[in-house]
């Protein structure tokens, strides 16, 4: 049993020392770091959406910008999209599970807010239909994915593709990458810079 653990955690480790020595991921990281900081320091939104893990992964990151990550300062407007369960069984029910983000993001999504969309495939047809939305909306679009970005990989602005094809090291990296977007983002918001 140890020698699978071993084997696990060297798995996740490898895909962060992919992730860390990939320098085209890298920069895009930073970029939406940028994003996120020029839309938050407007007033804008960060929305997110996910199925699943992706979804907990979704709620995990807005509450680290709404409640606060590491420092004890202003919350920042960022929700997961996913969390009225009334709303989410009504329109699966009324309409289809393809819709639930898209109507989400066409009422609450205004020009220049940012939407996280979260898919370990990058096929999911929910988050797929709301990243159509949301450039109808005037927003900006990121994806977190994993290696080939699925069809996601042409349906956003900004494309985080963890370098792995294995669901469950692709969500560790997921929550690596956002805790690091969550990171820079409060920093520079709220830190004065030198």
């Amino acid at each position: 049993m140890s020698i699978e653990i071993k084997e696990i955690l060297t798995q996740s480790i490898l895909t962060k020392q992919s992730l860390l020595e990939n320098d085209k991921l890298i920069a895009v990281i930073d970029q939406v770091v940028e994003v996120c900081t020029i839309a938050l320091k407007a007033d804008k939104k960060i929305f997110f959406c996910g199925n699943g893990g992706s979804a907990a992964d979704a709620q995990h990151l807005a509450a680290e910008l709404s409640g606060r990550f590491l420092l004890d300062r202003d919350p920042l407007y960022a929700e997961a999209l996913h969390v009225n369960s009334s709303y989410m069984t009504s329109v699966a029910n009324d309409y289809s599970f393809d819709e639930v983000y898209a109507r989400l993001v066409k009422a609450k999504m205004r020009m220049g807010d940012v939407l996280v969309g979260i898919s370990t495939s990058g096929n999911s047809m929910n988050i797929i239909k709301a990243m159509d939305m949301a450039r109808v909306q005037g927003g900006i679009t990121v994806a977190m994915t994993g290696l080939t970005g699925g069809k996601l990989a042409t349906n956003c602005d900004f494309l985080l593709n963890i370098p792995s094809s294995h669901t469950p090291r692709i969500q560790e990296a997921h929550i690596t990458v956002g805790h690091i977007i969550c990171e820079l983002v409060e920093k520079r918001i709220f830190t004065k810079q030198a």
